[in-house]
């Protein structure tokens, strides 16, 4: 049985790590900022866990060091368009606060970045350290790759877990909590945005939240192996950007929004309302429909034997269903 604590244990990641670390008897703390209530990705209460309130941005995370065998990273600012005074605060500051209590608790510390730290880079993407040169998409790519580095100079041993873009359950689509960018899906299904510009062969690599929280888990519990490692937590296989637009067109109560390449997208000739909302859209997401990065996994697959599974159209159509079903997606 190991002591674990989990920062950012109330989030959609944190809460259904802390979950499957707990149905395995290990001794979790999970710490919380505002939400006091850790649950999984089901939306049960984790209750045979310790809770403790801190804040990462706090020196220690405002919570009293006390022996744990590792210090799981989760707490994290995922606000693409945050100012950097908020991301430097949470996200690099934050992380050295982390450490800093790992340090003086004697754990080893395992912190969840994101595989998008791969900034603008195109083609394979080994699981390695971020190069200083690399070029980013926005500020919130650019921290988390500051995070890494601080991990990596800290002394503490460290192993780094980098999810892509997270979203539902792998069998049911189910997610507590609907991330930023499903309201893509949402603007779409509504017929508010009626075109969606994607570049030919431009993919997201979407990863089903079950694949991520048992990698975590399963690093956890190998520290001791892990340790200096960057692992990918990513998709089998990445979707076509334009699968977005294709996936909202399957219903059959949902409007087509019509797939164009940049060239051929004017926004002046939309409506002045679908002009508003897609630019906004495409300032937050624009950047992702353009790319096509392929994240290598071999390091990570080896070291836990897991592998994701299937992230095709019909992942994406359960997610769909099960949107609608809770009333995140319009009903018929």
């Amino acid at each position: 049985m190991l002591k674990i604590l989990v920062t950012g244990a109330a989030g959609l990641i944190g809460g259904e790590v802390c979950a499957r670390l707990a149905a395995r008897e290990h001794s979790v703390t999970g710490m919380v900022r505002r939400n006091p209530e850790v649950r999984g990705n089901d939306g049960t209460l984790v209750d045979d866990i310790t809770i403790v309130s801190g804040d990462v941005t706090q020196p220690m995370m405002g919570v009293e060091p006390a022996p744990q065998d590792v210090v799981i990273h989760c707490a994290a600012s995922l606000e693409f368009d945050a100012s950097e005074v908020d991301l430097q605060a949470v996200n690099v500051e934050g992380t050295r606060n982390a450490l800093a209590f790992a340090k003086a608790a004697g754990a080893a510390f395992l912190h969840v970045s994101t595989a998008y730290v791969s900034g603008l880079e195109e083609g394979d993407i080994p699981e390695a350290p971020v190069p200083a040169d690399r070029q980013f998409t926005n500020r919130y790519e650019a921290s988390k790759a500051r995070a890494e580095a601080a991990v990596a100079g800290s002394g503490v041993p460290f192993a780094i877990a980098r999810p892509s873009i997270v979203l539902g359950d792998s069998e049911t689509g189910a997610i507590r909590d609907f991330p930023s960018l499903t309201n893509v899906f949402r603007l779409m299904a509504r017929g508010k945005v009626t075109q969606f510009p994607v570049i030919e062969g431009s993919t997201l690599d979407l990863v089903p939240i079950d694949h991520v929280a048992e990698g975590i888990a399963v690093l956890a519990e190998r520290m001791e192996e892990a340790q200096g490692g960057y692992y990918h937590l990513v998709a089998d296989a990445p979707l076509a950007a334009a699968e977005l637009a294709h996936g909202v067109g399957r219903v059959d109560h949902f409007p087509s929004p019509e797939v164009v390449s940049p060239d051929r997208y004017v926004p002046a000739n939309l409506a002045p309302a679908e002009r508003m909302l897609a630019g906004r859209m495409l300032g937050t997401f624009g950047p992702y429909f353009t790319r096509n990065p392929r994240f290598d996994d071999t390091r990570f697959r080896k070291m836990t034997g897991l592998e994701s599974p299937p992230t095709d159209s019909a992942w994406l159509d359960r997610m769909i269903k099960y949107a609608i079903a809770v009333g995140y997606l319009p009903r018929a």
